[in-house]
């Protein structure tokens, strides 16, 4: 008999990674020929690095825009600002508590350094606050990988 309803529905995520590697491997054995198509990738990488920046700077606009309409629609104003402001005072007190007590003590813990004289990767730290929750790690990739490279002298490949 054949299973009714077994069938996992969505991407084969396993299959593109072992794919990838495969092909990785494949092209680095090829050699000189494999070069070309290996440049091409890395050029895709950077345009698609490139675009993802584009986005970016250009989605809290959109978000702006949204969010406003919302605001347009409602009612009670009043309503709005003073749970928008809970809202923001929680998040905002929850963020300082973590970002800057929690997560240094970790790192203190780990490390035996200052995390406060750390410094080297702030900028991407910053973007992740001003771009929307959804896409804030995709945003923030091109500036963390610029930062690690720049700033803490981390090999190309690695990052």
């Amino acid at each position: 008999q054949v299973p009714i309803g077994t069938e996992i529905r969505g991407m084969n995520i396993l299959g593109l990674v072992l794919f990838a590697l495969v092909l990785g491997v494949a092209l680095k054995k090829l050699g000189q020929e494999g070069e070309d198509l290996i440049r091409f990738f890395n050029s895709f990488n950077e345009a698609t690095m490139v675009l993802v920046t584009w986005i970016m700077w250009y989605v809290p606009i959109g978000i702006m825009f949204l969010v406003g309409s919302k605001i347009v629609e409602m009612e009670d104003i009043v309503l709005l600002v003073t749970s928008l402001g809970k809202y923001i005072f929680a998040s905002i007190l929850g963020h300082v508590i973590h970002g800057g007590i929690i997560l240094p003590l970790i790192y203190f813990a780990a490390t035996r350094q200052n995390p406060y004289l750390m410094g080297h990767s702030g900028h991407p730290g910053v973007l992740c606050f001003i771009s929307p929750r959804s896409v804030s790690s995709s945003a923030t990739l091109p500036s963390m990988i610029k930062c690690i490279e720049e700033n803490n002298r981390v090999d190309k490949r690695i990052s």
